[in-house]
């Protein structure tokens, strides 16, 4: 069981514009040149920062018509808030907030033998990797430059915490690396 932070980033290093548009992203190819489908029959639980969460509840239309649901995920999910959100019926979601540590044990324990996926942001993948609690990092770099905007990892890493696993095309505009995460 691993704490993956799964994410894509533009080649400036980052995950959204500073207005948290995905646009950038979706012009680059479909999920399913991707692997995404791999990656999330591995996830058992999965946490969320509250930007991320309001971004999906944002474009709910846009989440329906691509899997049918306003809530992609089968999955029991933690978001990170110090505000009061709106819950999606029929999504197994728990409101939190405070340090990650104290809840990653719940995470873990309803991941089951599963993978524990940090959805977004940076900050909030951050704060598992300063808690030591980041096992994996897999980026899918696209082929643009946004110039500003959500950093995929607001930290410095310096070697030797980051050791590539793996590089593969995805597509023309994509790569995806992993990273193991040495603690």
């Amino acid at each position: 069981m691993k704490t993956q932070y799964y994410s894509a980033a533009s080649l400036d290093g980052y995950i959204a514009t500073e207005d948290d548009s995905l646009d950038w992203l979706f012009a680059l190819g479909s999920l399913g040149e991707s692997s995404y489908s791999d990656f999330i029959a591995g996830v058992g639980a999965l946490a969320m920062g509250a930007t991320t969460y309001e971004w999906v509840l944002r474009h709910s239309a846009a989440v329906i018509a691509e899997t049918g649901s306003p809530w992609p995920y089968a999955q029991p999910a933690w978001i990170f808030t110090h505000r009061t959100l709106p819950a999606i019926d029929g999504a197994d979601i728990r409101f939190v907030q405070g340090d990650v540590a104290a809840v990653h044990a719940q995470m873990r324990a309803a991941a089951g033998d599963k993978n524990l996926w940090v959805v977004g942001g940076g900050e909030l993948a951050g704060q598992f990797l300063d808690a030591g609690l980041l096992d994996e990092l897999i980026v899918q770099v696209g082929s643009v430059t946004l110039g500003g905007g959500k950093p995929l990892l607001p930290r410095r890493l310096l070697p030797p915490v980051l050791r590539l696993t793996s590089a593969r095309q995805m597509s023309a505009g994509m790569v995806e690396l992993r990273y193991d995460i040495q603690k």
